[in-house]
């Protein structure tokens, strides 16, 4: 009996064990590919967009997900695409305001994220590898992607501008690569080093924490360590998550300001919360996307200030990949390069726009 019994145990280690393993590696691989939202594999629901509503400030994108949005300018639709994840944009860019006699800036908060729907609070299975699937499919990268092209139709475009700012410029990188033919031009503003992963430089976790003050990196590492328990993720809410998230503005800021910049987070009180791990889990720990962005023939413009936090080399990726594509430093400029030089980035944006057809 009790060599029965060890052998049952020693079964169900194998299994637990195995289960593991394999679970550690279904994490490591993408589960988004290029080319999915494209052939509509992976969606919640099609990407030709419900009918819209009355309310002006919404977008209705599914039939149980509401954009918010609002707009700045006249002329050639712009769609303005936040980075983070999760950190929208609280109200237009100064610095664009000199072009709103030509483009009308459209900006949106992500859905998961600001004033837009939040379709997922908490789970109530236990069922790790389900719960991330459904999150995937329901705020992973392959849903903002399909979102940027319902958006598109509700536009009535059959080309739209893209700005990007960051993890933005990132998602609007991988919208060209399925919809290339939809991209009247695409402008990059220090687009996040994710393109390839695991990244050249370790992260943006990892750059942050050298530039912290001594006695504050304890308390990162602890951050770090409740933000990124993978073990209990799927026991939090998505108030617990966002505040997570909202949380990282304040070491973020405090490295900026040793590289000598003052930055401020636009709303972190709306930021995203399980829409950022959603995308974590879509992009796995490894991927390479370069080659899918060797599709797109429209002109790419790639900005990188030079005091970014995020080295040069990690913007330049994203332009040496584009077939049409130029790169542009502003000098004294940090991650935020609109708030930093304003003017200066608003003349490389007209010059840049002023070529596109």
């Amino acid at each position: 009996m009790k060599k029965a019994i060890l052998l049952v145990v020693a079964v169900l280690l194998v299994v637990i064990i195995g289960g593991g393993v394999w679970l550690w590696n279904a994490m490591q691989q993408p589960l988004y590919e290029p080319g999915m939202v494209r052939a509509e594999r992976n969606l919640r629901a099609p990407l030709a967009p419900p009918a819209q509503s009355a309310k002006q400030d919404f977008w209705n994108v599914e039939s149980d997900i509401q954009l918010y949005h609002f707009a700045d300018g006249a002329g050639a639709n712009v769609l303005v695409v936040h980075g983070g994840p999760g950190f929208p944009f609280a109200q237009p860019l100064p610095s664009l305001k000199a072009l709103t006699t030509n483009y009308k800036f459209h900006y949106y908060d992500q859905r998961g994220s600001g004033k837009s729907s939040r379709p997922i609070d908490k789970f109530a299975s236990s069922n790790f590898y389900e719960n991330m699937q459904m999150l995937d499919k329901t705020l992973g990268l392959g849903a903002q992607i399909a979102d940027i092209e319902r958006v598109r139709r509700i536009l009535g475009d059959d080309k739209i501008i893209l700005v990007g700012h960051s993890f933005g410029g990132f998602i609007a990188s991988l919208y060209a690569a399925e919809f290339p033919e939809r991209v009247r031009a695409l402008i990059l503003i220090a687009p996040a080093e994710v393109l390839v992963m695991p990244p050249e430089s370790g992260g943006l976790f990892e750059q942050v924490k050298p530039l912290l003050p001594d006695a504050m990196k304890p308390e990162y590492d602890a951050y770090l360590k409740r933000y990124l328990d993978y073990g209990a993720i799927f026991s939090k809410s998505d108030a617990e998550l966002a505040a997570l998230n909202a949380e990282f503005a304040r070491y973020y800021a405090i490295a900026a300001q040793r590289k000598g910049w003052n930055v401020s987070m636009d709303n972190p009180v709306s930021a995203g919360g399980w829409m950022v791990h959603a995308m974590y889990f879509s992009m796995g720990l490894r991927h390479d996307y370069r080659a899918a962005l060797k599709a797109v023939s429209a002109p790419v413009l790639v900005i990188h200030g030079d005091k970014d936090l995020q080295s040069e080399k990690a913007s330049r990726i994203y332009a040496d990949v584009f077939p049409n594509a130029e790169f542009r430093v502003i000098a004294n400029a940090g991650h935020f390069v609109f708030n930093d030089q304003p003017e200066a980035f608003a003349r490389v944006v007209v010059e840049f726009l002023g070529k596109v057809k």
